[in-house]
C-alpha cells in the first residue's frame, strides 16, 4: 500500500495521523508512507524525528483579519498544489489521506485532480474551513463525533472516532506510585494540554492549596514552561505536581476524574477510558470548537464545563467534589462517556483507506 497522509499546525491533526501511519504500518508491514506538511509548523521537525519520509510545501492560511494579503495565500495555494501534483506523479499514492490543517487543501485537491481515491478525517465537532471545501471533492470521511455527519455528505460519511482513542485504549497500565501517588485514593488529574495554560496555572495558585483535608489526591501537570512557579509554593500531602507526564494515557488509565481542556484528542482519550471530566475548553481557538466539543460530552450527561472566565477555587472544588464523592452520579457519567468512545478507531480508518485501495 502506497499512501501519502497529510496533516498540519498543531498536534490535534499531527498525532491522530501519526496513529493512523502507526495501524497502517501493523498491518501492512510493506507500505511506504510519504507525508506533506507544511516547511514551517510542528509537524515539519515532528513527522521526520518519527523516521516518515516528510516533504514539506510552502503555504498560508487564509487571513481573516486583512483580506487583501490572501492574494498571496492564493498564489502560495496554486503553487503548493503544482508540487502536489508533481509529487504525486512521482509517488503513485493508492490512497491520499488529510487529517486536518489548511496544508491538507492543495494535497487532497492535487489528489483529486488526478484521480486519486482521497479520504479525510475531522477531529472536532465543527468542521475546519479546509474540511468544508474538501467535502465535495472526497471519496471518503471519517468524523470523531457523531454529531459531525450532519456537516458533510452523509453517503461518504463515517463515524470512525478519533485514531488516537485507539492507542490509549491499548496503553498499558501503570502503577501511581510512580508519580507519588496512592493506589488506594482516587485521583484526580487536571491537566490543560501539553504547554500548560498560563491563566490556569495562576489560576490554580490559589485552588491547589484547598485541596487540603479532602479523601482524594490531586495530580496537577502545570506545563514546561510553568513548573518552576510552583516551587515554593506550600502544598497539602494530597496534592501533587508535575511539569509533564509522557505516558498520559497510562496514567489516565488509574485516574478516576479528569480536569482537562476539551481540545479533539483529549475528547477522544477521555472517552475511550470512559472517564468522568469537566472540561475547561480554550477560548482562543477558531469558532470556539473546544466549548462545543466539550458540549457534546455534557449534553449526554459525561461531563462538565467551566468556562475559563468563569473558573474559581470554588466551583471547581465543588464540582470535583460533586462529582467523585457522588457514586450514582459518577456512575452515571462514567457510562456516558464510555458510550463516546471507540475503541478501534484507527482500525477503522484502516479498513476505509484498505477499500479504497481495492476500489471498493
Amino acid at each position: 500500500m502506497r499512501i501519502i497522509i497529510s496533516a498540519g499546525g498543531t498536534g490535534g491533526h499531527i498525532y491522530p495521523a501519526l496513529a493512523i501511519i502507526n495501524k497502517i504500518k501493523e498491518k501492512e508491514k510493506d507500505s511506504e508512507i510519504l507525508y506533506i506538511g507544511t516547511t514551517d509548523r510542528m509537524e515539519s521537525t515532528i513527522i521526520p524525528e518519527h523516521g516518515i519520509k516528510y516533504i514539506g510545501i510552502e503555504i498560508m492560511g487564509l487571513n481573516r483579519k486583512n483580506p487583501f494579503r490572501n492574494i498571496k495565500v492564493l498564489s502560495s495555494f496554486l503553487k503548493a498544489k503544482k508540487k502536489c501534483i508533481d509529487i504525486m506523479k512521482e509517488f503513485k499514492p493508492d490512497v491520499v489521506l488529510g487529517i486536518g490543517g489548511y496544508v491538507t487543501s492543495p494535497v487532497i485537491l492535487a489528489a483529486h485532480s488526478l484521480g486519486i481515491k482521497t479520504f479525510i478525517h475531522e477531529q472536532n465537532s465543527i468542521p475546519g474551513l479546509s474540511n468544508k471545501i474538501l467535502n465535495r471533492y472526497v471519496d471518503k470521511i471519517g468524523v470523531s463525533l457523531p454529531d459531525s455527519i450532519k456537516y458533510f455528505d452523509k453517503n461518504k460519511t463515517i463515524y470512525t472516532g478519533n485514531p488516537r482513542s485507539e492507542e490509549a485504549f491499548n496503553a498499558k497500565e501503570i502503577s501511581k506510585s510512580k508519580y507519588g501517588l496512592s493506589n488506594s485514593k482516587k485521583l484526580v488529574l487536571i491537566v490543560m494540554g501539553s504547554l500548560g495554560s498560563m491563566v490556569i496555572n495562576k489560576k490554580m495558585m490559589e485552588v491547589l492549596p484547598k485541596f487540603k483535608d479532602k479523601s482524594y489526591e490531586v495530580l496537577f501537570v502545570t506545563g514546561k514552561v510553568y513548573y518552576e512557579e510552583y516551587k515554593n509554593l506550600k502544598l497539602p500531602e494530597n496534592v501533587i505536581i508535575k511539569p509533564y507526564i509522557e505516558d498520559m494515557p497510562s496514567l489516565m488509565k488509574k485516574t478516576d476524574l479528569i480536569v482537562s481542556r476539551a481540545g479533539a484528542t483529549s475528547i477522544s482519550e477521555i472517552t475511550v477510558l470512559g472517564l468522568p471530566s469537566i472540561l475547561i475548553p480554550s477560548p482562543h481557538v477558531t469558532h470556539n470548537h473546544q466549548y462545543k466539543n466539550a458540549l457534546v460530552l455534557k449534553e449526554r450527561g459525561a461531563s462538565v464545563i467551566i468556562e475559563e472566565k468563569d473558573l474559581t477555587s470554588t466551583n471547581l472544588i465543588e464540582n470535583i467534589d460533586n462529582i467523585i464523592l457522588n457514586k450514582e452520579k459518577y456512575d452515571i457519567m462514567k457510562k456516558e462517556s464510555k458510550k463516546l468512545g471507540v475503541k478501534t478507531s484507527a482500525s477503522k480508518i484502516y479498513e476505509v483507506i484498505k477499500q479504497l485501495k481495492d476500489g471498493e
